[in-house]
């Protein structure tokens, strides 16, 4: 049965932040060779992909998400070759590569935008948003940037404005051009003959804005201390309806090759849940996975998020996959949120059971947790212009052993290392039995082995107390409950209604397993179980 699947529905994702992830010539910077080298890690995580953060040819701006060259490597990562070699190697060990596509914006340096720049009448200049200023002489509506400000830029070149979803330093492509559609198809085209196996597209929601640049209207629901950018329905500056034709055009163009090529779409703005499943497509003929940020923003208790899974399960169009992300590159990773390593374990515990396709960020499987980044040690560009907004807490060095600088690298690296990092590296946590890294290969494996757990049914299990949240999978005549306990005490559940007698398969505990009755299951505090039912 697992065979018969496409792979992105029955494997697990991981994101790697290639800045961060290994450094193979000493500049403290991740690298794509730095990267090769560990493809026999991430292998025997049992994953099945690696998406990997943009490493383009970029003035790094915004880290690598403002592109001067879409087809070219940033020479810190290194070079064609070396991308070429880390595909030959990860496909070698069985794992597919998901490249990070960032076609809303280019760099201010792209050459695109700098013949755009260069006078109005440019072949190039419809290429982006450029507007003639308002009536009074400023912006051209009230379009917010998601980076703060307005998203409109004032050129004294040209004395037209030119709009920018993001910094000033990216500015948006006008994908209503049918020149910028063939050149960032001919773009993807470019890897997946390289032999990529798809994209995480960003912010694929704001592709298309309105044709008549009407004004965003105002969010009823703002409260004063809020996000700016949230005083704003942005009905208008994303989410366009025809962006749907589009991204069917980019599934027609993927579906044309072979192996079974992943769309998966970042929707992370995206205003209801409503329309973010509408990024599957009415005929399941756009993404495969609109990328679902919700466990994220949600807050981390056992009422909330099953309140959430029992929603979004329903709200899910007929044959459409779910997928489930925790941490990524641009929020707090779930340690730090969930505030402890116990709910760490819990965490992937959730994660890697529930119905869909799992996406892990580099390090949750070691448990890392935010850094706290002193003012000097900054380094992301939006954090430095707006303080406290920052995502280099996130984003610092994978820790591989307890030598100097953590394995990541043999200089100091770009950004601290995490507190505790001698013992929370994956040389310790190997050595380990009850670590959060064994933890996490044994829910891989579990996954894996069972398809219960990779293509099963999902139903809702009621239970008290309120703490636990509790599910069922079932596939082919085989039960699977699994009891995730958040509350910080010791509880007993009442199952009697399942059955006489269950096997538990898998503990975050790590010390339990085997034979149990089911009139009752003891949970321990911060406790996850996996349960086959008899």
């Amino acid at each position: 049965m697992h065979n018969i699947q496409p792979w992105w529905k029955t494997g697990v994702i991981y994101e790697v932040y290639v800045r961060s992830f290994q450094d193979s010539n000493g500049d403290g910077i991740g690298d794509l060779a730095g990267l090769t080298q560990r493809v026999p890690y991430l292998a025997g995580l049992g994953i099945d992909a690696i998406w990997i953060s943009p490493f383009y040819q970029s003035p790094m701006r915004d880290f690598g998400y403002d592109i001067s060259d879409y087809c070219a490597i940033e020479p810190i990562f290194g070079t064609l070759d070396d991308f070429d070699r880390l595909v030959a190697t990860a496909h070698a060990h069985s794992l597919k590569v998901i490249l990070d596509f960032v076609p809303n914006h280019t760099s201010d340096q792209h050459p695109w935008f700098v013949a755009a720049r260069a006078r109005r009448d440019s072949p190039k200049r419809d290429w982006y948003g450029w507007h003639e200023p308002g009536e009074d002489g400023g912006p051209p509506n009230n379009w917010l940037s998601i980076f703060g400000g307005s998203a409109w830029e004032y050129d004294t070149c040209t004395n037209q404005y030119y709009l920018h979803t993001f910094l000033k330093e990216q500015p948006d492509l006008n994908w209503r051009n049918p020149g910028v559609k063939a050149a960032m198809f001919d773009t993807m085209r470019f890897w997946l003959d390289r032999g990529v196996d798809g994209f995480r597209v960003d912010v694929i929601y704001a592709l298309l804005k309105d044709d008549f640049f009407r004004d965003d209207p105002t969010n009823l629901k703002f409260r004063p201390g809020d996000n700016p950018y949230e005083s704003l329905r942005h009905d208008n500056s994303l989410e366009s309806p025809d962006v749907h034709d589009l991204l069917r055009e980019m599934r027609e163009l993927l579906d044309s090759y072979d192996g079974e090529r992943v769309l998966i779409g970042e929707t992370f703005h995206l205003s209801t849940l409503e329309r973010f499943v509408s990024y599957y497509g009415k005929n399941l003929d756009e993404c495969h996975l609109p990328f679902n940020f919700q466990l994220i923003m949600r807050a981390w208790d056992a009422q909330t998020i099953r309140a959430f899974v029992e929603e979004y399960e329903q709200v899910l169009p007929i044959g459409a996959w779910p997928n489930w992300v925790l941490s990524n590159h641009d929020q707090h990773r779930i340690a730090t949120r969930a505030g402890s390593l116990a709910q760490a374990k819990l965490a992937q515990m959730l994660l890697l059971t529930l119905r869909g396709t799992p996406t892990c960020y580099y390090g949750d499987e070691l448990g890392m947790s935010n850094v706290p980044i002193a003012l000097e040690d900054e380094r992301d560009p939006f954090g430095i212009r707006v303080p406290g907004q920052g995502r280099d807490p996130e984003r610092t060095p994978m820790l591989w052993d307890s030598t100097p600088y953590a394995g990541f690298s043999t200089v100091k690296p770009w950004l601290p290392l995490t507190d505790g990092w001698q013992d929370l590296n994956v040389a310790a946590q190997q050595a380990e039995a009850t670590s959060i890294l064994t933890l996490f290969r044994a829910l891989v494996a579990l996954r894996r082995a069972l398809p219960t757990l990779h293509i099963g049914s999902y139903a809702t299990f009621a239970c008290t107390p309120s703490s636990v949240f509790a599910y069922l999978r079932e596939h082919g005549g085989e039960r699977v409950l699994i009891v995730l306990q958040f509350g910080a005490e010791p509880c007993v559940i009442d199952t009697a209604v399942l059955g006489v007698r269950g096997e538990v398969l898998l503990s975050t505990y790590l010390d339990r397993i085997g034979s149990i009755p089911l009139d009752q299951i003891q949970l321990r505090a911060h406790e996850g179980l996996i349960v086959r039912l008899a």
